[in-house]
């Protein structure tokens, strides 16, 4: 099937050409690399607010644009989503204490491609709770890009999400998903974090998209505030989150937002 641009879609989903998959390796490298760089200036005291403000240097001096400043009208290089806020927090004053787990996502363009990507961090001591929550949800994520190679489904992603997180007595936020991406922010499908084997669209080589599975430690509803941004748990749980982009490869798939550095888990620094 082709859109109207003569791009091959299956179920409105854009099946891109091999060489596409540079160019996006390229802009998630360079969001991965931010995510690496900011690491040392998460402590307590700082500010989120002056957290985003190295993250949009560090955007500028690699000759990068951010994807959220203007977006809807957000204007901030990133989200930074303390403790029970679930996504799409706000950078601002708030003092960061010991103990605050956060997440910190990023996006930029580079040449066209959308770079997407988010991790966990921890301001001074990690509590236990948090540390097992943080571990959840990133061997969560882990375990849904497992499930991706052709001729699975985004069902199978969802599933394997799932079950995991819910075994371990958490839950998946059911609010918020992941999604498409490539030369646009945001485009089909709409990946979900739950959901049954063999269900929803097959997966094929070239499709490019988002896991980003956000665990509660306690119960899976949200709500957003009065800023129409930031989403919290309902019951004030904890909250944690880890994203990365993917391309489906003939094999399986490449993550094109892996840390440079291997600090993607936030006692990796």
């Amino acid at each position: 099937m082709y859109d109207k641009k003569g791009t091959v879609t299956r179920e409105g989903i854009r099946i891109h050409e091999p060489a596409d998959f540079a160019g996006m390796l390229k802009a998630g490298q360079v969001a991965a690399q931010i995510l690496d760089d900011i690491a040392p200036h998460v402590f307590p005291g700082q500010t989120t607010g002056e957290i985003d403000r190295l993250i949009e240097e560090m955007v500028h001096a690699h000759g990068a644009k951010s994807a959220t400043i203007g977006y809807r009208g957000y204007q901030h290089a990133s989200c930074i989503s303390v403790n029970h806020v679930v996504c799409h927090g706000i950078p601002g004053d708030k003092l960061l204490k010991n103990g605050d787990i956060l997440n910190i996502d990023v996006t930029v363009i580079v040449d066209g491609w959308f770079g997407d990507t988010s991790r966990m961090y921890v301001a001074g001591e990690l509590g236990r709770k948090a540390e097992r929550l943080i571990q959840v949800t990133h061997d969560a994520l882990m375990l849904g890009i497992e499930a991706v190679k052709p001729g699975n489904t985004f069902g199978d992603i969802g599933y394997a999400i799932q079950s995991y997180v819910e075994a371990q007595r958490m839950s998946v936020v059911r609010d918020f998903c992941g999604h498409g991406l490539g030369r646009v922010f945001h485009a089909p499908p709409n990946v979900l974090h739950y959901g049954r084997p063999g269900r929803e669209a097959v997966l094929e080589e070239g499709m490019f998209f988002t896991i980003e599975p956000m665990v509660n430690l306690g119960r899976p509803e949200t709500k957003v505030l009065a800023d129409e941004w930031t989403a919290v748990t309902r019951d004030k749980s904890l909250s944690a989150q880890f994203e990365h982009s993917v391309g489906v490869t003939a094999g399986g798939c490449e993550i094109f937002t892996l840390s440079p550095g291997g600090k993607f888990h936030s006692t990796w620094a």
